[in-house]
């Protein structure tokens, strides 16, 4: 087993936020300038035969190992898409809060597709990478590159960071 590295989920922030309206699939339109914080959570990711997800940290006992993290989801909707995809254990250390507003579990995934682009070398620009982000949730595009930025849609179409 080799280490490929460390990721910072980094809390984000929505320094505006307007709500558009409601879409027919249940999803809002909005345009949101986020920010990144520096703090966030931390993943690491050491290459292995099966995927897999541990977990500690302070807010880390309200959360699952299993198939419904976002961490899992990222890598399952990326492993689809490409073949084969070299995998590992991941490790979670959770610090910020669950449901907190801070797109924790986005920025995890995101950090989860940052680590996978690289042990794969994958570009975060491969569509492959994209269109994995977008499947696992709203907010994990716009914190696969962390900056400040508008994001419009549902977190879909993002303008050139700040």
């Amino acid at each position: 087993m080799a280490w490929v590295g460390k990721s910072r989920a980094r809390a984000k922030i929505n320094l505006t936020l307007h709500i558009l309206g409601r879409r027919e699939d249940g999803y809002h339109d909005l345009e949101s300038l986020v920010s990144f914080a520096t703090f966030g959570d931390e993943l690491t990711l050491v290459e292995g035969p099966r995927l897999a997800l541990s977990l500690s940290g302070p807010h880390s006992a309200a959360l699952s190992a299993d198939a419904d993290n976002h961490i899992l989801k990222a890598a399952y909707a990326l492993a689809t898409r490409v073949k084969p995809l070299r995998v590992g254990k991941f490790h979670l250390v959770k610090s910020l809060p669950l449901a907190s507003g801070m797109g924790g579990g986005s920025a995890d995934a995101a950090a989860a597709l940052r680590l996978l682009a690289k042990l794969n070398r994958l570009s975060l620009d491969d569509k492959r990478v994209r269109e994995a982000a977008q499947e696992t949730g709203a907010d994990v595009l716009v914190c696969l590159e962390s900056g400040s930025r508008i994001m419009r849609g549902i977190g879909d179409a993002l303008d050139k960071p700040l």
